[in-house]
């Protein structure tokens, strides 16, 4: 089992200001590379309160990459529909050099119709853009130069990708799939890893969709076990198992954070090209305790957290995104939690 830091943080400036959110965000992520964490993700928003602290999230990966050894880097993810799939071929080459081989390209096609709107985007072509975008990232990664037609931006025809990736034949690329079935059984056809917010669902459906996927790369006729399942929850850790503890620790961070996540998507996405996600603000507005814990989080005591850890890896999950930054949860309590994760969970886990 692999674990990752996952980062769609809250921005609540009356609370902390952007340097003392990202000066704490390097800190956590520094301790994750030295406790053995695999991973560390960091989103693409713009505009928003949910995630909004990162419209460049290659710029401060960059600069991770130069504070850490060994920790992995991955966009999670790129919204692809929003970018010149040329531009993000060339940043994620940089960062892969940067990195020395430590980066992972995630990719998504983003829900946020303000996002869509500022950009001039139209949301029905997003699946579109990133299935020809995908392709476009993987002949720049691996021909000597670029041979593409494309329906959104002007052909190329002998240009040369400059940097070359550093990974070969290309850093490992990841889907972020949400709802749609046809997201999950794509990205199983070409042979991607799955990156999966799963925290909006109960653990049956989460299941199920995963499922899908699995599903999918059988059909395909490819392997399961040459595949990986990301899926995110968000995580914090006690040192002992204390659920009236925990809520009192939690739940106003929690309620921050869904309450971000209901504003960026004030404006519901295209109904046609985004089937379903009028179900997923409804499942946000009902946010008690009970909505998200203990099945929809990866919290509680060093026992709680293991037991948990073992469901998860039975639903085929290979590694879970922790989202340990939430809502207006104090840094002090972020790394308590990580230095919990550290001691008392990971080395009864990392084996699983």
């Amino acid at each position: 089992m692999k674990f990752g830091l996952f980062y769609l943080p809250t921005y609540l400036p009356a609370v902390r200001d952007v340097q003392t959110h990202y000066r704490g965000i390097i800190e956590q992520v520094e301790f994750a590379d030295q406790i053995g964490i695999d991973y560390a993700w960091i989103v693409e928003h713009h505009f928003v309160r949910h995630g909004g602290l990162f419209p460049s999230n290659y710029a401060f990966l960059s600069y991770l990459a130069a504070r850490t050894q060994r920790i992995r880097l991955g966009t999670g993810a790129t919204v692809l529909p929003l970018n010149d799939p040329v531009r993000v071929a060339e940043q994620a080459a940089t960062l892969d050099q940067l990195s020395q081989g430590r980066f992972d390209f995630g990719v998504g096609r983003g829900f946020i119709r303000d996002e869509f709107e500022a950009f001039g985007v139209d949301m029905k072509e997003s699946r579109e853009r990133v299935e020809e975008g995908v392709e476009l990232l993987r002949q720049a990664w691996t021909n000597p130069t670029v041979e593409f037609k494309s329906k959104f931006r002007p052909p190329m025809s002998g240009l040369p990708l400059l940097p070359p990736v550093y990974q070969k034949p290309h850093p490992p690329i990841w889907v972020a799939c949400l709802m749609s079935p046809e997201s999950f059984e794509w990205t199983a056809e070409q042979g991607h890893n799955l990156l999966y917010v799963a925290y909006h669902v109960d653990h049956p459906v989460a299941v199920e969709r995963i499922g899908w996927y699995r599903d999918a790369l059988k059909k395909n006729g490819r392997r399961i076990e040459d595949h990986e399942v990301c899926c995110v929850y968000h995580a914090h850790f006690l040192d002992t198992d204390d659920d009236a503890r925990l809520q009192g620790v939690v739940h106003k961070p929690m309620s921050e954070y869904a309450a971000a996540g209901i504003e960026a998507a004030r404006k519901p996405p295209d109904p046609t090209a985004y089937k379903g996600y009028e179900r997923r603000e409804a499942g946000q507005r009902d946010f008690g305790f009970g909505s998200y814990y203990p099945g929809r989080v990866v919290m509680g005591g060093p026992g709680q957290a293991v037991e948990r850890i073992k469901v998860l890896r039975d639903a085929g999950i290979t590694q879970i995104g922790l989202l340990v930054d939430f809502g207006s949860l104090p840094q002090a309590e972020i790394m308590r939690s990580l230095r919990v994760f550290a001691d008392k969970v990971l080395p009864k886990v990392r084996d699983l």
